[in-house]
């Protein structure tokens, strides 16, 4: 008898479900508690620290829908700014095995949603959240040898890397190389002195890029800066995360030395993006704003800023999808991988979307 209640629930939800249609249940629960939806993510804020002058730590509380995360993913975080929703991607920076999420932003002074995090978000907020991606993560089994490089706000999910090795207790050689302008631009500064003595196979390395004193290690990048640091980093799987300057140098260094294969990074900034302009045709049409132009072989969201339209969207790199509308009709092409659709009626991502022939936008 008892099992069938569990299961005489989900049809009572169901039923439930189709009664609220087409609003469904989630629209009326969230009026009672947003934390209360079924298949959305939502995530409470539970607590708010500045670690730095421009940066944010949220520890938030994810709703039941949430399946967690593995270390070094990603996940799209949404909040309503002046009536629009706004969605940007952030990599969680506590251990995969903690219940609870952590991020950490860096308010980018032209960046509309992380200075709105940085300035209005409070104790008892409530976010939008979407499932955890990317494949920027640890592989299973763990390496003998890891090594873990970050600059900046990068620090976010070789952190978590780091915490979730902590919380496994890992045997192997570890060590961790955080790049900075200097100790009052260093995050987690004593949360990886903890782990260090947490861990007695974990070396930690600040490396202050405009600070004369107080790091281990003082300028930018070099290949003098591993050789010093972590003589071993030829034998270690390596992973990065940061602004490009550093990732650019890093990687010329693991490629000069035959060790590209050893490294993976996660990119935060636009790949380039293929598409012709020379040989671009047709007509291009955003149906409820009126707006038609003709086709200049740009990817569409470029096309439409170009035009004087403001669609909405974050990452300018097919992640985040924020910038998704709607194509009535026509085709395009995928500037990123190269595909082709033409499917009527079907949701595109504006960023990375190039218009072939003539092309109609619901927005």
């Amino acid at each position: 008898m008892t099992a069938l209640v569990p299961r005489r629930a989900r049809r009572l939800a169901s039923l439930a479900e189709a009664l609220l249609t087409p609003h469904g249940m989630d629209r009326y629960l969230e009026l009672v508690d947003p934390m209360l939806v079924r298949r959305e993510i939502r995530g409470l804020v539970t607590d708010v620290r500045r670690q730095t002058s421009d940066t944010v730590t949220l520890t938030v509380r994810p709703s039941r829908a949430w399946r967690g995360f593995a270390a070094g993913q990603y996940v799209r975080v949404t909040v309503e700014i002046d009536g629009v929703r706004r969605t940007r991607c952030y990599s969680p920076a506590g251990s995969e095995h903690d219940g609870t999420l952590e991020l950490t932003i860096k308010a980018d002074p032209q960046g509309l949603v992380s200075r709105h995090l940085n300035r209005t978000i409070t104790t008892g907020s409530v976010l939008g959240l979407s499932t955890a991606d990317g494949e920027f993560t640890l592989p299973s089994p763990r390496p003998r040898r890891i090594l873990l490089v970050s600059g900046g706000s990068g620090i976010t999910p070789v952190l978590s890397m780091l915490r979730t090795l902590a919380d496994e207790k890992y045997e192997g050689d570890l060590a961790f190389l955080h790049y900075s302008n200097g100790a009052e631009d260093a995050l987690y500064r004593p949360e990886l002195a903890d782990l260090a003595r947490r861990l007695p196979g974990l070396r930690v390395v600040h490396a202050f890029t405009h600070a004369k004193t107080g790091g281990d290690l003082h300028g930018f990048f070099s290949k003098e800066h591993l050789t010093d640091a972590v003589p071993w980093y030829p034998d270690a799987a390596t992973f990065l995360c940061g602004p490009k300057p550093l990732m650019d140098s890093v990687r010329e260094a693991f490629e000069a030395d035959g060790l590209g294969a050893h490294l993976h990074t996660e990119e935060f900034t636009p790949p380039a993006l293929t598409f012709d302009t020379e040989n671009a045709e047709g007509q291009v049409r955003f149906a409820r704003s009126g707006r038609e132009f003709e086709n200049s072989g740009k990817p569409l969201l470029e096309q439409a800023e170009d035009a004087g339209l403001s669609p909405e969207h974050g990452c300018r790199m097919g992640i985040c999808f924020s910038c998704t509308q709607v194509k009535t009709s026509g085709c395009v092409r995928n500037a990123k991988t190269g595909e082709t659709s033409s499917e009527e009626n079907e949701e595109i991502q504006l960023c990375i979307s190039v218009p072939v022939g003539d092309v109609e936008i619901n927005a």
